[in-house]
């Protein structure tokens, strides 16, 4: 697995805070972490730019989160990021695709070990170019 300083990551959240604290959590243990504020904004920034993981806030203007991750198609890890704490959120989340459910507000040093931890899990698969 490669170090973290060559993993990028897209953190797609529409609360600017909640973007800026993400990211800069993700920064300060040394991944290259891009932001989108939309669900089209993720997309585009997706395919552009083809992360190793995305951190994807399930509530999104324009297009949910749920729906950018089936717009994926299983091609990145995805972990979702949400306030929304109902079990049926959550295993809806994972039934379509996504690889592990962080719940807001959530502490930095977890979402760390999560994404280390789906980082690990999905080093070993073969994801479609």
């Amino acid at each position: 697995m490669p170090s973290d300083r060559d993993v990028s990551l897209l953190v797609v959240d529409d609360n600017a805070a909640t973007r800026y604290a993400t990211s800069h959590v993700l920064k300060s243990v040394g991944y290259m972490v891009m932001t989108a504020a939309t669900g089209y904004e993720a997309l585009e920034t997706a395919e552009r730019v083809r992360p190793d993981l995305i951190v994807l806030d399930v509530m999104l203007p324009n297009r949910s989160g749920l729906e950018v991750l089936r717009d994926l198609e299983h091609r990145v890890p995805v972990i979702l990021l949400t306030a929304r704490t109902d079990e049926a959120d959550r295993v809806l989340g994972l039934e379509l695709g996504a690889d592990d459910y962080v719940v807001k507000p959530f502490s930095p040093r977890e979402l760390v070990a999560r994404v280390r931890s789906v980082l690990r899990r999905s080093s070993n698969l073969v994801r479609p170019t």
